[in-house]
């Protein structure tokens, strides 16, 4: 990672419908330097996926700018080109067409590229061998498991060596097992090449393998933390759970006949964790 910003966002906005209007982004900054791993937290509907369809270029907002490798998205003439050179997609359904092999699944990115066929199919080799992949290059999708779909969907992603990889909820169709391999294959992605990720999800251990969380509500950023050792993440999911707001508000009612209050009070073993689990929720939310 450098100090380097590949994405710049300064006060997003989008807004849908002419009457009764929809603010899916609502005045969003933030940047990502190249070689960071970021994960997109929040509920569905807070504005996750639109944040990635603006950095994607896949929309545009209302109002607001995204500069991503330098570029201010609202002067790109060529999107195609632009999408095609800059960004690599991946999804939770991984898109692939059902009647093309694994290698032709790859190549579709690197047509119109200045390539012969043997240069894309050489590409589509040495991407398959790079995510496990190797021996499946002549299956269909229907022949794969749901995980190595997903591998030859992020093979296809890396095929035009894109500075960004976006990944919206990558994992939600996958089972823990194949879910976990397809985290450590971007993670290892990242080790090696420095490729950039930001990457959309609700799950709290997908996003725990970044190295940085972004929190969103109702449009808008909330929170912003890098992601501390192991032990540190437990108590901070702890300070967002039920039993953690209790502690941290004080609110000795709620929390009574447990061994964290002591009379009207909390105990001081219940002081502390409350104590602790406050100075946590100051940092996730960027206070």
């Amino acid at each position: 990672m450098t100090d380097e910003m590949l994405i710049e966002v300064q006060e997003l906005t989008k807004v849908y419908g002419n009457g009764i209007q929809l603010r899916a982004l609502d005045g969003v900054s933030f940047g990502v330097r190249r070689g960071e791993m970021v994960a997109v937290m929040g509920p569905s509907g807070c504005g996750k996926s639109t944040l990635l369809n603006m950095l994607g270029a896949l929309d545009r907002p209302t109002s607001g700018t995204v500069r991503v490798a330098g570029q201010d998205l609202s002067t790109v003439r060529d999107v195609d080109r632009f999408r095609a050179r800059t960004v690599g997609f991946v999804f939770q359904l991984h898109n692939l067409i059902p009647t093309l092999t694994s290698l032709e699944n790859i190549e579709i990115p690197l047509r119109g590229q200045p390539m012969s066929a043997a240069e894309r199919r050489a590409r589509a080799h040495e991407l398959l061998e790079l995510v496990g992949m190797g021996d499946r290059g002549r299956h269909v999708p229907s022949q794969l498991s749901g995980g190595q779909r997903q591998r030859v969907a992020v093979a296809r992603a890396l095929a035009n060596r894109p500075e960004l990889i976006l990944a919206d909820e990558p994992t939600g169709n996958l089972d823990s097992v194949s879910g976990e391999e397809i985290i450590q294959l971007l993670r290892d992605l990242n080790a090696r090449h420095g490729t950039t990720l930001l990457l959309v999800t609700h799950d709290r251990h997908v996003a725990r393998a970044m190295q940085r969380v972004l929190s969103m509500q109702d449009g808008r950023i909330i929170g912003d933390y890098r992601i501390a050792d192991p032990l540190t993440e437990d108590l901070r999911e702890l300070a967002r759970s039920y039993l953690g707001e209790r502690l941290v508000n004080g609110d000795v009612a709620s929390l009574r006949g447990l061994p964290l209050v002591e009379g009207n009070q909390l105990s001081p073993a219940g002081q502390r964790l409350a104590e602790v689990l406050r100075g946590l929720s100051a940092v996730s939310s960027g206070a």
